[in-house]
């Protein structure tokens, strides 16, 4: 049976470093709705402006960590698609990018005319926000409708806490952990909070608290980013045995003047640093793969910035990539989807 195929979709990438691709890639990254959610007018204003100095800063932050095969994203997610096709027989492994290439509606529409009839559709994105997961799922279903693809679609749903993939963090994470640091901090990516309210069938959400949807509603708790992003942390430290006090959560990759869910990772390096902490670990599990917010934001940025503060090391961990612990969780959740 080959008409199943399994198709690894994320962020995705520009095509290089140069200023006119990095260019390119943000103005369609940035106006997507489920990014800015904006008017368009207002949004085609703000990113309009955002683009006269962002490319040429970006291109260089990507120079910077772009390797001989090309984009980290992109080549991690290559290596992850070549491991997963032996967990797979049902058809083929595809990738595909929201934004750059490969190109979600391209790569639907090249399985369909292969014959193809059946596609599992996994977002490579542990946690749900509309931001990654939505705008994914509905850019599929909307090739589909609009091009006649004759495709049935399965949906990976947001995987937080399952227990297979806080298993593939602890398995990739351990090697760093016992080599011993004074503070571990969970670096999630960020997101507007406007973006959370908007979700929150309550109205009366506390976004910034501490235990942030510990005990919310299930409904509340399948939409809220910030939430799922401490279950996943609060399930790692469990699962690793660390001590309270000894980790922490913060939030990355700001853009613009909004408030944005806390606290932020900038702050935290500051206060790690000023607070007598020598050796520092991070981890980024919103990322499965390596990219321009691990690599550079965290590895280069982060580390200049938490010795600047006091510390003296940030060891990076590296994200699940094509860990074999994370091929096997991968591939068992793909199969129940």
């Amino acid at each position: 049976m080959t008409d199943h195929a399994l198709l690894l979709v994320n962020l995705g990438s520009p095509a290089s470093t140069s200023v006119a691709d990095v260019r390119r890639y943000l103005n369609q990254f940035l106006m997507d709705p489920y990014v800015i959610d904006l008017p368009w007018p207002v949004r085609r204003l703000l990113v309009s402006l955002i683009l006269i100095k962002r490319p040429e800063q970006s291109a260089h932050a990507y120079a910077s960590i772009w390797w001989d095969e090309g984009s980290p994203l992109v080549v991690l997610t290559r290596r992850l698609q070549q491991a997963m096709t032996a967990h797979w027989p049902h058809g083929p492994v595809e990738i595909a990018m929201r934004y750059g290439q490969p190109a979600l509606p391209e790569v639907l529409e090249r399985l369909a005319a292969q014959g193809v009839r059946k596609v599992t559709l996994a977002p490579l994105y542990p946690q749900f926000a509309d931001s990654t997961v939505t705008t994914v799922v509905e850019l599929a279903r909307q090739t589909i409708a609009e091009r006649k693809l004759p495709l049935q679609t399965r949906i990976l749903q947001p995987f937080y806490e399952h227990p297979d993939y806080i298993e593939a963090l602890a398995a990739s994470a351990r090697p760093y952990l016992e080599q011993g640091y004074d503070h571990l901090l969970l670096s999630f990516h960020g997101l507007p909070e406007r973006h959370l309210k908007k979700l929150d069938p309550t109205g009366q959400h506390d976004f910034q608290a501490a235990d942030c949807c510990k005990d919310a509603s299930a409904e509340m708790r399948a939409v809220c980013y910030r939430g799922q992003c401490l279950a996943t942390a609060r399930a790692f430290a469990v699962k690793m045995g660390i001590p309270e006090g000894k980790w922490s959560v913060s939030f990355q990759s700001r853009l613009g003047r909004a408030k944005w869910i806390e606290p932020y990772t900038e702050t935290r390096l500051d206060e790690l640093g000023k607070a007598g902490v020598k050796k520092l670990l991070v981890m980024c599990p919103a990322f499965v793969a390596d990219c321009i917010e691990t690599l550079e934001e965290i590895g280069m940025r982060g580390s200049e910035q938490f010795i600047e503060a006091g510390g003296r090391e940030l060891v990076l961990v590296p994200c699940l990539n094509e860990h074999p612990e994370w091929v096997k969780a991968l591939a068992g959740m793909c199969e129940k989807a």
